[in-house]
């Protein structure tokens, strides 16, 4: 799927007018793209802005078309349907524009040691249920408390399934759906409303993992990571590291970023999107900073790129093998002692887990001589 290119407003020939940009825009006016993650009519940085209430310069993720939905609201009531809510006219990674149909407010009244955010599309309720049978059921690990919380946005053309997400979520109190349309490109705006929940709902928490639904999760070897003396607890983001990575042009590609949206030729140093840990400080730091960064669709890289904003860099975790991509075959003493693995379906994470917990060592005992 390609990219659609950012859009720009023509110069305006009397500078006292306001740019259209920065004005409040009616519902009624071509709304920008599902899919797109640029703001709609960015202003062109070189452009003098006129004096408005709340500018929005082109480096800014406010929305300069901003709906109902993105003003000050009291919290809404978990019972309002996905399907009855208009979906919004922005598609900025600035999360705070977007507001939560549920939010499970109280999940973390215990103050969990880590918090498992996963997301998934509204649809895969397969996935979150093989998750629950596995990794995600696992509340108590080495004495710490641990949640697991699956992050939703909003489906298009699928008529709505918001009371089923509803009893889904009144049975299981694990689901958290935001009003941004859940896509491919819109990866990057998920991934700050999950920061965006964190820093609002669970910010005594100590760490945080945002892994993907199709991921084999060794809990144990996780927390037992986590736990070690030398880890810190501020200023940190771990995972399988990813240096000097091209940013692709080729408009084939799913990960294709036009120049418009990102110039540079790399990317920074950046933790692969499959799963990733970072202390529970970071979330409103990653907030705060991407109000001065040009969103763009590869969501991991752009949470590199919130790090080095911030003057930070992503660190090798102590056994960076720990973190697997893809292998030919499951071997339970293999899995027995990584953290992350990608795997190919549901059915794969229930078979798998339930080997690894059966009983006896998953190892092969060596005899002494």
């Amino acid at each position: 799927m390609s990219v659609t290119k950012i859009l720009t407003t023509k110069p305006h020939p009397k500078p006292e007018t306001p740019v259209p940009a920065t004005q409040p825009q009616p519902k009624t006016e071509a709304p920008a793209p599902a899919t797109q993650l640029v703001p709609e009519a960015p202003t062109p940085a070189t452009k003098p802005q006129p004096k408005t209430e709340a500018p929005a310069p082109a480096t800014q993720l406010v929305p300069e078309a901003p709906t109902p939905a993105t003003k000050s609201q009291p919290k809404p009531e978990a019972s309002t349907p996905a399907s009855k809510l208009p979906l919004p006219n922005f598609h900025q990674a600035y999360a705070p524009n977007y507001h939560f149909i549920m939010d499970n407010s109280d999940a973390c009244k215990n103050t969990p040691f880590l918090v498992l955010m996963v997301p998934v599309a509204s649809i895969n309720i397969d996935a979150r249920n093989a998750i629950r049978q596995t990794w995600g059921k696992e509340s108590q690990v080495q004495g710490e408390r641990v949640l697991t919380l699956f992050m939703l946005g909003l489906a298009r053309g699928l008529g709505g399934n918001g009371q089923s997400l509803q009893q889904e979520n009144d049975q299981h109190h694990d689901l958290i759906q935001s009003d941004f349309v859940d896509s491919y490109l819109n990866l990057t705006i998920k991934t700050m409303v999950i920061m965006h929940w964190l820093s609002t709902y669970c910010i005594n928490a100590t760490f945080a993992m945002k892994i993907d639904s199709d991921m084999f999760l060794n809990i144990d070897n996780l927390v037992d990571m986590l736990k070690k003396p030398e880890i810190p607890r501020m200023n940190y983001l771990t995972g399988m590291l990813m240096w000097n990575r091209p940013v692709v042009r080729s408009k084939n590609s799913k990960w294709y970023v036009p120049e418009e949206m990102y110039h540079e030729p790399t990317y920074p140093t950046y933790c692969l999107g499959m799963g990733y840990i970072f202390s529970n400080d970071l979330p409103m730091k990653f907030l705060e900073v991407s109000k001065t960064i040009k969103p763009f669709n590869i969501e991991d890289a752009y949470i590199g790129m919130c790090m080095k904003k911030l003057g930070l860099s992503p660190t090798a975790p102590p056994q960076p093998w720990q973190f697997q991509a893809y292998n030919h075959k499951y071997e339970r003493c293999q899995f027995s002692k990584v953290i992350t693995y990608i795997l190919g379906s549901s059915k794969e994470l229930v078979e798998f887990w339930t080997d690894l917990k059966k009983t006896g060592p998953p190892c092969p005992v060596r005899p002494w001589i």
